[in-house]
């Protein structure tokens, strides 16, 4: 199976859990409604991809895994509502959808992130994922991942500094909670889940700061390149906001080599690991190469 192909069955699995955790017929149906509208409207599914592969880094496969992936794409689905909200970007499109307090109200969209975010560490605890310790781990990295040490935090400072000057390493510490964090606990859960060691634990976190890092990059260079039709959703929104960026502290080819050179850091931690970790190389290129 190619990365693509994988990145499919990632997401056509969790997306069967989205549907079996809120179906339609959830009351409130306003509220199920917005959480599946936001849920259900595709998306790269990244972190849990990035869940599922650090685990089968480590061990067999395991359909349970497919549901901690879920928990954690709940979380970042939670973040783009909130993100979109007129309070904060003020976006009307998100993964070429209106967003959801466009379609809905923001009254609702509020509400429908809210309930994401809490119904996601009631199915991390779920018993069936593993032990109590693992499931209490999982918990507290994703807690801490989109809490004000990460996240939020970032999203917060990320405010903030709209329209003031910034150095690279503030720039740097906005991005690596607001962006990174999640998906270093995205390998981090997989990886708790599959009872790594110490050792691959501090190698795979490196692996993912690194792509995390340049994952912002390229998302801040797309805001300039990219045209909204491809992004689905509105291209230029950081410039229109006066955000600092790394195309704006670095120009655009600066920034893209930083994401060239933070790719290769990632690909290197994975070394030791050959070819049992080619698709996470392969999502490190995907994720500097991509168009949307």
């Amino acid at each position: 199976m190619n990365l693509a192909d994988a990145l499919i069955d990632t997401a056509s699995r969790v997306e069967a859990i989205f549907d079996t955790l809120i179906p339609a017929t959830l009351e409130p149906v306003e509220l199920s409604a917005a959480m599946r509208h936001a849920l259900l409207a595709g998306g790269k599914r990244i972190r849990p991809y990035l869940c599922v592969e650090a685990y089968s880094l480590i061990a067999p496969a395991s359909d349970s895994i497919y549901t901690a992936a879920a928990a954690i794409e709940m979380v970042h689905t939670f973040s783009l509502i909130h993100d979109d909200l007129p309070a904060l970007d003020n976006d009307d499109l998100r993964r070429g959808q209106p967003t959801v307090h466009v379609k809905f109200s923001e009254s609702t969209a509020i509400l429908a992130g809210d309930a994401l975010l809490a119904m996601a560490f009631d199915v991390l605890g779920q018993p069936h994922l593993g032990t109590a310790e693992q499931r209490i781990d999982s918990v507290r990295l994703l807690a801490s991942a989109c809490g004000p040490a990460g996240m939020v935090g970032g999203q917060m400072d990320d405010i903030a500094y709209e329209g003031k000057p910034l150095s690279a390493d503030q720039l740097q510490h906005i991005h690596v909670r607001k962006t990174g964090a999640l998906l270093e606990a995205s390998v981090g859960i997989g990886l708790t889940f599959a009872g790594a060691s110490l050792d691959d634990k501090e190698r795979l976190s490196r692996y993912a700061h690194c792509i995390g890092l340049a994952f912002q990059i390229v998302d801040d260079i797309l805001d300039v390149t990219g045209d909204t039709a491809t992004l689905g959703k509105p291209a230029g929104s950081d410039l229109g906001l006066d955000k600092a960026t790394y195309p704006k502290i670095f120009g655009l080819d600066g920034a893209l080599q930083m994401a060239v050179s933070l790719t290769a850091d990632a690909k290197a931690a994975l070394a030791p690991y050959g070819e049992k970790a080619s698709r996470l190389n392969e999502l490190a290129d995907y994720l500097l190469m991509r168009t949307h």
